[in-house]
């Protein structure tokens, strides 16, 4: 993983003591709250609806065991010991007190963190696929680019006021599991015609109050290019989206009000602009990733030392998984949903959930950080992943640990075998933190999980993903899961529209409402009319349930879900 050099040090060292003096000058009341407010931004802190919010920056999802283990102590010492992790790969606090904010800064900036730029209206953390450098279907270590583009983006002075926040997201393996075509750039790794690394670019994608699927608009960007062509599109941005209107500003309004053909004709002059100007020796953008910034780079990601194993080995180690498996079915069922395919043989990728039904999905305790950290040094190499399904990693996991680190995980709480399964819900802290939230998010998941909570009849549902929201800001992602839950406001009362359809990936789409809201005691019901209608229209076990929307339409589900409704 990336570590920082002595700038990096020194950089992050100083925005923490000048964050400490704007602090204390704006509690001695010699900064106003309007003054305060874009230096707090800038630092990840937000004022929400019971105590202050810091949002830490994890880039591209990616933590050192000690870092996790700062983060735990940071839960404990400041905070009610326990962390929220995001859909973009960042931990949430959710209750420090003003006044130490600086002081969780400089934890934070011992183990090489920071919160910079994870607020505001700026280039945010750029999110790629947990699985990065270690999936079988990977044409490319996408984690290299994902830094290169830190770097860039940080404090970037032309970018540091954009009209709204914005968020890029890579995509570099057969499946894309980085949801890039919902995010303002979406970058997808590609081989160009010659075999050459290179990127197909998504612009004006995202959710919130007006959900947008990307659209294409660079195929086989050379790779060299990448920072270039970026730079390019956020000068578009930048001169042309509105500031006048705070739900037109996104960059999504702006490709759909100037079309997509147009928007790209515009990035690619400012594009070719900047290699005229390089041309004549009068560089305007950043310059060309060259091969040797790249090996630079991707050292700082290179293959840790696996052993390596014959197909004998691996396939003793899978027969000895296969008899302890047969003799602890709670196993058997964790193996089958929290193992993912990995590049090198005898190896897995371990998914270790965060939705056990007993805590707000997302949210893990300082112990738990504790034993996974733990756990990523004597199953792995010190490693943890954040996945934007708000659950964690261990991306090098040998198959003949995987009955110790599941008896271990088990003891405290984290061997839920529901990894793509119903009770997987991505939500967003809704009205129990956020001061935007029309709605409470999680009661409504708990409330699921409960309902949900016989694995037989979980593994029998099989794969779904169920987001939910608690405003039209879409945190939770509710656009594009294959059963999505919003939070709205009626006249001072919260109610949750249902919508069906969703889907992320390749083949992304925005779900479809299936008629009026319901309360919050009613939801969980409509949520078990829904499936039980799926589980009798269904094909065959193999269908999900977003295949079966799509084959069916909203309309029979809809009958289904109100047939009882007064």
């Amino acid at each position: 993983m990336y570590r920082y050099d002595t700038f990096d040090e020194s950089f992050v060292q100083a925005r923490v003591e000048q964050f400490r003096d704007q602090t204390r000058r704006y509690l001695a009341g010699e900064l106003s709250e309007d003054a305060f407010k874009p230096l707090r931004l800038q630092n990840g802190l937000y004022i929400q609806r019971h105590a202050p919010m810091l949002r830490i920056a994890i880039p591209y999802g990616v933590l050192s065991a000690n870092q996790l283990r700062a983060l735990a102590q940071i839960t404990e010492t400041y905070d009610e010991g326990y962390g929220h992790f995001s859909t973009r790969q960042n931990l949430q606090l959710n209750g420090p007190k003003l006044e130490r904010v600086p002081d969780i800064l400089a934890d934070l900036a011992r183990v090489e963190m920071h919160a910079i730029q994870t607020s505001g209206n700026c280039i945010r953390n750029t999110t790629t696929d947990q699985f990065a450098g270690v999936a079988a279907d990977e044409i490319a270590d996408p984690r290299p680019y994902a830094e290169l583009i830190r770097q860039w983006s940080s404090l970037h002075p032309e970018f540091a006021f954009l009209p709204r926040k914005f968020k890029i997201a890579i995509s570099a393996a057969g499946e894309d599991r980085a949801a890039v075509q919902v995010h303002d750039i979406g970058l997808e790794l590609v081989h160009d015609a010659a075999g050459a690394i290179a990127f197909d670019v998504y612009v004006g994608g995202g959710l919130g109050r007006t959900p947008v699927i990307g659209s294409r608009i660079r195929q086989a960007l050379p790779a060299a290019q990448l920072l270039n062509y970026l730079e390019a599109i956020l000068r578009v941005y930048n001169r042309h989206g509105r500031r006048d209107n705070l739900y037109k500003a996104r960059i999504k309004i702006l490709v759909r009000a100037l079309g997509a053909d147009e928007f790209a004709r515009q990035a690619d002059d400012e594009f070719t602009a900047m290699l005229d100007d390089a041309e004549r020796g009068t560089p305007s953008g950043p310059g060309l990733v060259d091969d040797i910034n790249l090996h630079a780079m991707q050292a700082h990601f290179a293959d840790p030392p696996r052993q390596p194993f014959s197909a004998d080995e691996v396939a003793a180690m899978e027969a000895r998984l296969a008899t302890e498996g047969a003799a602890d079915p709670a196993f058997r069922r964790w193996l089958a949903r929290s193992r993912h395919a990995h590049k090198s043989a005898g190896y897995t990728a371990v998914s270790i959930s965060l939705k056990n039904g007993r805590l707000p999905p997302g949210d893990c305790t300082a112990e738990q950080m504790r034993l996974v950290a733990d756990a990523s040094e004597w199953a792995g190499f010190g490693e943890i992943r954040v996945t934007h399904h708000q659950n964690l990693v261990l991306p090098d996991v040998r198959f003949d640990q995987l009955r110790e680190l599941y008896l271990r995980l088990k003891s405290v709480g984290l061997a839920t075998p529901n990894i793509g399964l119903l009770t997987d819900i991505i939500a967003c802290p809704g009205g129990d933190f956020c001061q935007l939230a029309n709605a409470r998010s999680i009661p409504i998941a708990m409330a699921v999980q409960e309902m949900f909570e016989d694995l037989d009849e979980l593994f029998s549902i099989g794969e779904l993903e169920l987001n939910i929201s608690g405003c039209m800001n879409s945190c939770g992602h509710h656009h594009i899961g294959h059963i999505g839950i919003l939070g709205v406001d009626k006249k001072g009362d919260s109610f949750y529209q249902i919508s069906i359809g969703g889907l992320q990936g390749r083949n992304a789409s925005i779900g479809k409402i299936i008629g009026p809201s319901f309360s919050e005691d009613d939801v969980p019901d409509a949520i078990e009319r829904l499936i039980r209608f799926y589980l009798q229209v269904r094909t065959g076990p193999d269908e999900r349930f977003v295949s079966t929307v799509n084959r069916l339409g909203i309309e029979p589900f809809k009958e289904a879900v109100y047939e009882h409704v007064d």
